[in-house]
Order: structure tokens, then C-alpha cells, then sequence
């Protein structure tokens, strides 16, 4: 179902996005839930957009999720060179943040699903702490198996959150919503992969600058260089084709957006 607020698709590199800005995916948000109707959000960056060229299955998640929206500049940036723009980047972060002050302001349920349990704690004391008026609905570290995710969705079900917080990593936080939206029926589903780190203190985000330059990948390399140098130098290598490609082949670029 298309949500009401959604006015328009930009297609990158055979992904379609939402065109939406922080503000109109708060208003959608809201609707959603004064509506009591299903919303699955997903984030896409410039390595999920890379990845999604090969696993179908993280493709189909993804493109199953109510919206879609851009977590990237390199994507902003691309948008902008194909004349079609994205009206700014939406970091997943970001929109966590701004869904803990609307919790705050409306007293909504919050669930929060990820992460280690220290990890997990630590957030929800913060949570508590810095936005009183939310309630923390539950929380459930991120370390289970398939086997268990009926469970787990049940006890989500069971608080009975407006808002569901996924943090888990690509593609098992996709393919978790698309199993089990329609079965723990939460209003507001945002997958936020490692912000519950950054709100933690576990990781740090990169300095504003940085942010605004495309360069967050860059200081996640600066803090882990050899787990993360190989992945940013494939996955950044195979964007910069893919998007050469997407701008002077415009059969290719939007063959697979419809």
C-alpha cells in the first residue's frame, strides 16, 4: 500500500526511492499511527544499493518496505546529476532520533530490537532518561535465531508498541520485518542497523562535516581499517560504476524501477 504523503519515486541504479524529506516522513509517520496502519521503513546507502544488484532477497525486503528512502549523499548527489533530486538524505539515525521526541511529545510505545544486551540496557536507560514521556515498551537484544523469531515477534506483539526499533545488521533486519510485520502488527517499523552502538557510546558517528561530504564510510574505516578498508573499497568501486552507467545509459538505469 501506497502511504498517504508519498508524491514521488526517483529510480537509482535500478532501486526506487521516496523522495521525501525528514518532515514529510514524520507526517507520514504520524498518520500511520493515529491510523493504526502498517509502516515498514527502509534505509538505503550506497552499500545495501550495491548489494541489492545481487541478493534478490534483500532486494524483495527492501522493496516490500512501505517506504524507501535515501541514507546516503552519494545517492543525494546521483539524484541530482540524473535531474531528478532527492530532496535531502534521511539518516536512519537521524529519523530514530526524531522518533524518540515525537514519543516524547505523543507518549507513544516504543520497542526497541537489537544489539547486544550491555548495548541494549545501555540505550534504554538512556531512552528513559532523556525522553520521560516515552515508554519503553520492551527490549530484546539482536543475538537470536530463526527459530526463535516467533517468539520474539510474539513478545513484541505483546507491548503492543507504536513504534518498533530493529537494530540488527543487512540483511537480517529486512528479511526479520518482511517476515513478521503483519504478525506483530506495530504501526511504525524502522530498521536503524548500528545506531543503537552510536546512542550507546560503543561507536561514534563521523563529525557533521564528514556527514555533509559523503565521508562517514571513510571515518568508519579511520575506527576499524581492517575489518571495514576491503568492504568500502568494493562496494564504493562498484557504486562509482554502477552510477557512470545509470547517467549515460538510461535504458539500463531504469529497466528494473518499472
Amino acid at each position: 500500500m501506497q502511504p498517504s504523503g508519498v508524491k514521488r519515486k526517483v529510480c537509482l541504479c535500478g532501486v526506487r526511492l521516496d523522495a521525501l524529506s525528514m518532515s514529510d516522513v514524520l507526517t507520514v509517520v504520524e498518520q500511520a499511527i493515529e491510523r493504526r496502519e502498517r509502516l515498514t521503513i527502509a534505509m538505503v546507502n550506497v552499500a545495501k544499493l550495491v548489494n541489492m544488484q545481487d541478493d534478490q532477497s534483500l532486494r524483495e525486503s527492501v522493496e516490500s518496505s512501505d517506504l524507501v528512502l535515501a541514507d546516503g549523499m552519494p545517492l543525494v548527489w546521483l539524484s541530482r546529476l540524473k535531474r531528478d533530486p532527492l530532496p535531502e538524505r534521511v539518516a536512519g539515525i537521524d529519523l530514530m532520533y526524531e522518533f524518540f521526541k515525537l514519543a516524547d511529545k505523543e507518549a507513544f510505545r516504543v520497542y526497541l530490537l537489537g544489539a547486544t544486551r550491555e548495548t541494549l540496557e545501555r540505550v534504554a536507560e538512556i531512552a528513559r532518561r532523556d525522553y520521560p514521556r516515552m515508554i519503553v515498551a520492551g527490549h530484546r537484544h539482536g543475538y537470536f535465531t530463526q527459530q526463535e523469531e516467533e517468539e520474539v515477534s510474539r513478545e513484541i506483539r505483546d507491548a503492543r508498541p507504536h513504534i518498533l526499533l530493529v537494530a540488527m545488521s543487512s540483511p537480517q533486519k529486512e528479511l526479520f520485518m518482511k517476515r513478521w510485520a503483519a504478525f506483530f502488527r506495530v504501526p511504525v517499523c524502522h530498521g536503524v542497523g548500528g545506531s543503537f552502538d552510536v546512542m550507546a557510546g560503543v561507536t561514534h558517528r563521523a563529525p557533521r562535516w564528514m556527514q555533509r561530504c559523503g565521508l562517514e564510510w571513510f571515518f568508519r574505516v579511520l575506527q576499524e581499517p581492517r575489518r571495514m578498508w576491503k568492504r568500502y573499497l568494493v562496494t564504493n568501486t562498484i557504486f562509482i560504476a554502477l552510477a557512470v552507467r545509470d547517467l549515460f545509459d538510461r535504458r539500463s538505469a531504469g529497466k528494473n524501477c518499472g
